[in-house]
């Protein structure tokens, strides 16, 4: 039923809008009258009213090769970037990781006090090798050497030093072979062995020098980073002008100070170091003077007794039945 208008009744709309009986064909409805967001609603496919769906099936029909799917040039440093950081962060440590971002605040200052400490450790373990390989402070060949020696047993003191490479124990065997020559100069035999003793105490001294002096330059370098530390700092902040932040100023300071402290960081334990090298070089040279003391006063210090046949002759001393009851004073001028 239609008005004058020709629009449908409130009765003929609900009647085509009511459900159709159960095993009847839907009518559909041609009406114009029906709204146009309906029609829409009802002929929209079902990815429409799914977006999710949509997205998905949209994203699987990109091609590998498409311009979406592949990464932008621009991304690919950064990648590479992370994946470095990756790898350095799985093969290193975070104190290593410290390490390497204290040496950037120090600057290059820094770095080369980090070359001088690996330079000052270098020189110490060759040093401990070298005094461990010749006995530096071993006294026992020299002393049961001269107990031979005292005991006019001169094959036996020869024998007791022989092939020793310790340094004391080198020098009277120099001694004990220089004193068997049936003429020899004792005054010339005395001289070349300083010569020999000197030797043996240049190449214990060898690259000490070179521990001072980095001792002595480590805290050197130290002030010279600080102070060019504090001059970009001080830069920095003239940089800034009017919007002066503190912690720029703060920041500066901390990195120019961190130069001094590993300067004396490296200074402080190299001096330790080389003073007891040194006390050990002096102590061997002390052994070596009184060892070859020792040796050129026998006659002095106890009497002469007979030898064997093959005795090396006393320095500077006659036989016992030769030498006066009261010697005189040039007389032990001449046995020194």
């Amino acid at each position: 039923m239609t008005d004058s208008a020709g629009t449908p009744s409130a009765s003929q709309a609900t009647a085509t809008s009511s459900p159709a009986p159960p095993g009847t064909e839907p009518e559909i409805n041609t009406d114009p009258a029906i709204p146009t967001a309906q029609r829409a609603a009802d002929s929209a496919p079902a990815d429409a009213l799914n977006p999710s769906a949509q997205a998905i099936d949209s994203g699987a029909s990109i091609p590998a090769s498409s311009p979406e799917a592949s990464p932008s040039p621009a991304g690919s440093g950064t990648v590479a970037t992370e994946l470095a950081d990756g790898i350095g962060a799985s093969t290193g440590s975070p104190e290593a990781g410290m390490l390497g971002e204290t040496l950037g605040n120090g600057g290059p200052v820094l770095l080369v006090l980090a070359l001088l400490s690996v330079a000052a450790l270098s020189i110490l373990l060759v040093k401990l090798w070298q005094f461990a390989r010749l006995r530096l402070n071993a006294s026992e060949p020299a002393d049961r050497a001269l107990r031979f020696w005292y005991q006019y047993a001169p094959s036996k003191a020869l024998a007791a030093v022989e092939g020793s490479t310790q340094p004391t124990a080198r020098l009277l065997e120099q001694a004990f072979r220089g004193l068997a020559l049936p003429s020899v100069d004792i005054q010339l035999l005395r001289e070349e062995l300083t010569r020999f003793a000197t030797a043996q105490l240049e190449q214990l001294r060898a690259w000490l020098r070179a521990l001072e002096v980095i001792a002595a330059l480590s805290p050197l370098l130290g002030l010279l980073g600080t102070v060019l530390g504090m001059i970009e700092a001080f830069r920095q902040l003239e940089l800034a002008g009017s919007q002066v932040n503190p912690a720029l100023l703060s920041g500066g300071i901390w990195q120019a100070l961190l130069t001094t402290a590993a300067g004396l960081g490296v200074a402080i334990p190299v001096v330790l170091l080389h003073s007891w090298l040194e006390r050990r070089v002096e102590r061997c040279g002390h052994q070596m003077e009184d060892a070859l003391t020792r040796v050129f006063t026998r006659g002095i210090v106890e009497p002469r007794r007979p030898d064997s046949a093959n005795s090396i002759r006393s320095p500077g001393l006659a036989p016992k039945e030769a030498i006066p009851k009261e010697p005189t004073t040039a007389g032990i001028r001449h046995a020194l």
